[in-house]
C-alpha cells in the first residue's frame, strides 16, 4: 500500500516589516533620551548652575561689603560686575566637565556601550551625537547661569566702581563667551570619556588639564611661562569671556580658536580610539 501525502502549503506572507535604518536624527534622539534618563544629569546640571550663580553672588556681595567698609580685598580691587558675576565659572566647569565624562565613560562601566554600538555599528555617529547633545545642553546651562548671575550681581554692585549694565561694551560678548566655554568643556568631557573609557581616569585628566597644570606652569622659568601659559586650555578659555586683556593673555577670538583646537584634538583622539579598539 502506498500512502498519499498532501503537499505542505507555505503560510501566506504577511506584510513586510520595514528595514531599520540608522540615521543621524535617530542617533541624536537616542542620545537625547539616554541623557535625560539619568538622574545624575539633573543633579549635576543643577549643581553646575548653582555653582555659577551662587559663587557669582557671593563674590559680588563680598565686593559690595568691602567697598562699604573701605577695605577692599586686593584680589577684588580691579573687579567689574562681569568678572564678579562669572567668578563661579571655574567651579561650574568641573560639574559640567565631570558630567560629560560620566555620560560617555559610564556606558563602558555598565556595559551598555555594547548595545549602543550594536545599534549603531559605524560607532563614530555615537561620539558626534553625544558631543553635540551634551555640548548644546552645557552651552544652554552655562549661558543661562551667566545671565542670571550677572542680572543679580550687577544689581548688588550698583553704585560702586564695578557697576556695569548689558549695554556696556563687551558685556554681552563676555557672558555669551562664558556659556560657550562651558559648552566646549562639556564636549571635552565627552571626548575624554571615550578616549580613556574610565570615569576615574577621565575626571582625573579633566581636573589636571583645567586646574593642576596651570598651577604647575608657575614653576617654570618666567621666559617659558609667558610663552606657554596663554595657550593652556583653561587660560585660553578664560580669555574668551574676559572683559579686558593685556599682553600676557590672548584676545577673545584667539582664545576661542585655541580652545577649539584643544576640543578638536580631544575629539580626534576619542574618534581614533573608538574606531580602533573593541568595546
Amino acid at each position: 500500500m502506498s500512502t498519499l501525502t498532501a503537499p505542505l502549503e507555505a503560510p501566506p506572507a504577511g506584510p513586510g516589516r520595514p528595514a531599520y535604518r540608522v540615521t543621524g536624527q535617530r542617533v541624536l534622539s537616542s542620545e537625547w533620551a539616554k541623557l535625560w534618563s539619568l538622574r545624575s544629569t539633573w543633579i549635576t546640571l543643577g549643581l553646575g548652575l548653582l555653582f555659577l550663580v551662587a559663587f557669582g553672588l557671593i563674590a559680588s556681595s563680598r565686593y559690595k561689603s568691602g567697598i562699604g567698609s573701605g577695605h577692599v580685598d586686593p584680589d577684588f580691587a580691579d573687579s567689574t560686575a562681569v568678572s564678579l558675576s562669572l567668578f563661579g565659572t571655574n567651579f561650574a566647569q568641573l560639574a559640567l566637565g565631570v558630567l560629560g565624562v560620566l555620560v560617555m565613560a559610564g556606558e563602558y562601566s555598565t556595559g551598555m556601550i555594547r548595545s549602543t554600538m550594536a545599534a549603531v555599528p559605524r560607532r563614530l555617529p555615537v561620539l558626534w551625537s553625544k558631543a553635540a547633545v551634551f555640548g548644546l545642553v552645557a552651552l544652554v546651562v552655562g549661558t543661562l547661569g551667566a545671565l542670571i548671575a550677572f542680572g543679580f550681581g550687577s544689581g548688588i554692585v550698583s553704585g560702586t566702581p564695578a557697576a556695569m549694565s548689558l549695554t556696556h561694551a563687551g558685556v554681552v560678548r563676555s557672558l555669551l563667551g562664558a556659556g560657550l566655554y562651558l559648552g566646549l568643556v562639556g564636549v571635552i568631557g565627552i571626548a575624554l570619556g571615550a578616549l580613556l573609557r574610565s570615569v576615574a581616569g577621565g575626571i582625573s585628566v579633566l581636573v589636571a588639564a583645567l586646574m593642576l597644570i596651570p598651577g604647575l606652569i608657575s614653576l617654570l622659568p618666567s621666559s617659558w611661562r609667558g610663552d606657554i601659559s596663554p595657550y593652556l586650555p583653561s587660560n585660553a578659555g578664560a580669555s574668551m569671556f574676559a572683559l579686558t586683556h593685556d599682553s600676557t593673555t590672548l584676545s577673545p577670538t584667539a582664545g576661542l580658536l585655541v580652545f577649539l583646537g584643544w576640543t578638536a584634538l580631544a575629539l580626534a583622539g576619542a574618534a581614533y580610539q573608538l574606531v580602533r579598539r573593541d568595546v
